[in-house]
């Protein structure tokens, strides 16, 4: 987790300074987006185009192998047809720039990259309609299978050991988790991380390996509307918790996000899961574990969030979003327990495919 020193605070009027000296862009507009650790503006140009600029945080930025693998796949992904925003050169040929900036703390160092705006609002901001979702789950395994095919010559840097946001490091949240103190949050946490431990960890050699995006979520993945009304998604974006993992996890990770956006939560499963089967069947092993591995999203999210606060106060309206929401939902899915829950996902998808 970055320190509270690490994320970046650059104003409009810096950020206006580097486009031109970077990039030769004069901006005509300057906003800034939300960003859990890093900064993101919305660039509109008087040479015409919009961009999205985004500065790293700069403990991220002590490792730009990792940012130089990310900026391939998402180049990758793009050249194979799915909508992932794509580093602009800078005016001498680089996709990414180092900048020292004082922002408070002492010189830092950053990294920075020029990308291409995505059209369309977050999944977030629309009804998450039964053909959406499976459209979510399809999305999310196609984009596994592509970056599965990706070659790097950085590649192994995704291996990531330690990574708290990865789904096979969940009980490393143990450290996180001094924030719930007195919250009786803290005991559901703590039960889920032991059944984790003794249900999920012994079964992991029976899960398909592959390279995750890591936060396939509802405020990262972009919709348009067509010409009938329905949305099509229209963008991938943040692909800062790349790591290798399963594809189970990517699954995982894609029902719990959409849980937190929907006013069934538990309904959400069924059409998910059914699009993603539409590319990748689930073996029998990665059915079992599948109802633990979104309970312990839910955990990640929660108590990492709770952590972030406090050394992010100030940013405590964005950390919280998906926390608001997921106590609730944990609760209720940990109260209905793993066999209704399943029941309710794998019937869900076996009808739903029916109608495909």
């Amino acid at each position: 987790m970055p320190a509270k020193q690490a994320k970046p605070e650059f104003s409009e009027s810096q950020v206006s300074e580097m486009l031109q000296r970077l990039y030769q862009l004069t901006s005509s507009e300057i906003r800034s987006l939300p960003s859990y650790d890093d900064q993101n503006f919305y660039v509109a140009a008087v040479e015409g185009g919009e961009y999205v600029f985004k500065i790293m945080n700069s403990e991220d930025s002590k490792n730009p192998a990792i940012i130089e693998v990310q900026t391939y796949a998402m180049s990758f992904l793009c050249q194979n047809g799915l909508p992932a925003q794509t580093a602009l050169p800078t005016v001498s040929g680089q996709e990414i720039s180092l900048e020292e900036m004082d922002c408070g703390f002492g010189l830092q160092k950053y990294l920075v990259r020029l990308l291409t705006y995505l059209p369309g609002v977050t999944i977030s901001k629309v009804p998450l309609l039964p053909n959406l979702l499976y459209e979510t789950g399809k999305m999310a395994a196609t984009m596994d299978t592509v970056l599965q095919k990706m070659e790097h010559p950085n590649i192994g840097i995704l291996q990531r050991e330690g990574f708290i946001w990865s789904l096979s490091n969940v009980p490393l949240l143990e450290a996180y988790i001094g924030p719930l103190d007195g919250d009786p949050l803290q005991e559901l946490v703590k039960s889920i991380i032991h059944h984790y431990k003794t249900s999920v960890e012994p079964k992991r050699p029976h899960f398909r390996t592959c390279i995750n995006h890591g936060d396939f979520n509802d405020l990262n993945v972009l919709v348009q509307a067509n010409e009938n009304g329905d949305y099509k998604i229209s963008g991938i974006l943040d692909f800062g918790d790349m790591n290798y993992g399963y594809y189970i996890h990517e699954l995982a990770i894609t029902i719990m996000y959409m849980m937190t956006e929907h006013p069934d939560p538990v309904q959400v499963g069924g059409p998910v899961l059914a699009g993603w089967e539409s590319v990748i069947p689930l073996n029998e092993v990665e059915k079992e574990c599948l109802y633990l591995l979104v309970m312990s999203r839910f955990c990640q999210s929660l108590v990492l969030a709770r952590y972030s606060v406090t050394l992010h106060p100030e940013n405590a309206e964005y950390l919280m979003i998906t926390s608001r929401k997921g106590v609730d939902i944990l609760k209720k899915l940990w109260k209905l327990g793993k066999e209704e829950v399943e029941k309710v996902w794998f019937q869900g998808a076996a009808q739903f495919s029916h109608t495909k």
